[in-house]
């Protein structure tokens, strides 16, 4: 994955990596997951890499943990996170699954301009990372 570092909008650490994405190709699939890093309390933004992808000075190549996830949708910048997050641990309860708190919460905006101009809003997914209940 290609990192922007930490930052905080408006800092110029994220505007810089979102300028950055803006001029690659497009996907029908966003290729791009936030998340807060508590340690350096701030955000990071990652970005799928692709082979012979030029990334700029300032940003970096990371080794993205991965696994399962559980993924949740909701309108982005309006959802109930707490009611959302009982709703998924319910749902890992009743599967055999439970948190994984050694990677990140992910979260991506998986709606185009077209589908915001059409819904009015934009849809966010929200990745909680999961493992088997041992």
């Amino acid at each position: 994955m290609v990192s922007s570092g930490c930052g905080m909008f408006g800092d110029g650490v994220l505007e810089r990596f979102s300028d950055w994405m803006g001029n690659l190709p497009h996907s029908i699939y966003p290729l791009d997951f936030l998340f807060y890093d508590n340690e350096k309390q701030g955000f990071v933004w990652l970005y799928i890499y692709t082979e012979g992808m030029e990334i700029p000075d300032g940003f970096e190549m990371v080794d993205f943990k991965g696994g399962l996830y559980a993924v949740a949708n909701d309108i982005d910048g309006e959802t109930d996170t707490d009611a959302m997050g009982a709703e998924v641990d319910k749902f890992l309860a009743e599967h055999g699954f439970e948190r994984d708190a050694s990677r990140p919460e992910l979260g991506n905006v998986i709606t185009t301009p077209a589908a915001k101009a059409v819904l009015g809003y934009d849809q966010m997914d929200y990745w909680t990372p999961i493992k088997p209940i041992k």
